[in-house]
């Protein structure tokens, strides 16, 4: 039968529409597909943040370790600095600011908590600092001592040549004290020929110095040069058998070695130290008995002459 409004079924025919199912097959491919883009990506996501977190770990294990460097390093500076030991108070005192320094960088360290490389290499330049300013510190202290070992070195032999000089001037003084001494000993005068004569009241010889009235001691000055010529005062001592010094009744003394000595007669005589000089001193008493008589001169603090006299 004809179709009245020219309808054709043939016109719409087509594969889709009169059979479906190929277009569902291909949704479903196209799904497949972006599903597997999605996981590639997932899966390139996931290899990027396990290497990108690897890769932190790696810088942080890093960064720990440099911290740990530095840190031990700045301990190894303070010991270093504590070392150090200076008897210089200016040097002194500048080592004890830049140990405070240290001090502070070493506490700065610990309670720091984010770590990177710039802060990693701010430390390392404030830590080479410090070592720097210590070995400047560290050659100055090595120069001072070498320059003191230099100072105590000739200070060492200038106390040597000062001790060698000094004991160059004792052994001077010495003998010249000797010298001295010598001279002044030299320089005493001295009484030789000492004898004792008992007279009569007519100044006569008596056998028997019973009968005496008097005695007198004769002796002779010898010529010195090294004494001093002029008058000079000599001092008898006559000291009888029984051991009592013979005097007047003034009992007159002298000073001898700091002590008063009585003596039993004295005569000024002026003394030409050229030549020898004969004395006679006399000495008046009654009551002498027979015996031996000791006979002691001095003259200028000194004794210069002595001997013992046997009288019948």
């Amino acid at each position: 039968m004809e179709n009245r409004q020219g309808y054709d079924p043939s016109e719409f025919e087509d594969d889709d529409y009169m059979n479906p199912q190929p277009a569902a097959d291909k949704s479903i491919r196209g799904y497949r597909i972006v599903i597997i883009i999605l996981s590639a990506i997932l899966v390139a996501l996931s290899v990027l943040y396990y290497s990108i977190h690897r890769q932190q770990m790696i810088d942080n294990e890093l960064l720990q370790a440099d911290r740990d460097s530095i840190q031990n390093d700045l301990g190894r500076l303070m010991t270093d600095y504590d070392n150090l030991q200076i008897s210089n108070d200016s040097i002194s005192a500048n080592l004890t600011l830049e140990r405070e320094r240290a001090d502070s960088l070493m506490t700065r360290l610990k309670k720091e908590r984010s770590w990177n490389l710039a802060k990693i290499k701010q430390y390392e330049k404030e830590v080479g600092t410090l070592r720097t300013i210590m070995r400047g510190y560290v050659r100055q202290i090595d120069s001072l001592n070498t320059l003191n070992k230099k100072l105590i070195k000739e200070n060492v032999g200038f106390r040597k040549e000062i001790s060698s000089a000094n004991l160059r001037a004792e052994m001077a003084e010495e003998k010249a004290a000797e010298l001295d001494n010598k001279v002044r000993i030299g320089a005493v005068l001295r009484a030789r020929d000492i004898s004792l004569a008992a007279l009569n009241n007519n100044s006569r010889d008596v056998s028997r110095i019973k009968n005496a009235s008097r005695l007198r001691v004769d002796f002779a000055l010898s010529a010195n040069e090294l004494a001093s010529p002029g008058n000079k005062a000599l001092y008898v001592r006559i000291t009888s058998p029984d051991g009592y010094v013979l005097t007047t009744e003034e009992m007159p003394t002298f000073e001898f070695e700091g002590e008063r000595l009585s003596y039993s007669a004295m005569r000024e005589v002026e003394y030409d130290n050229t030549k020898d000089l004969g004395v006679g001193i006399f000495y008046t008493s009654t009551g002498f008995t027979a015996g031996t008589y000791k006979i002691q001169i001095y003259c200028e603090g000194r004794l210069i002459g002595q001997t013992d006299v046997a009288m019948r």
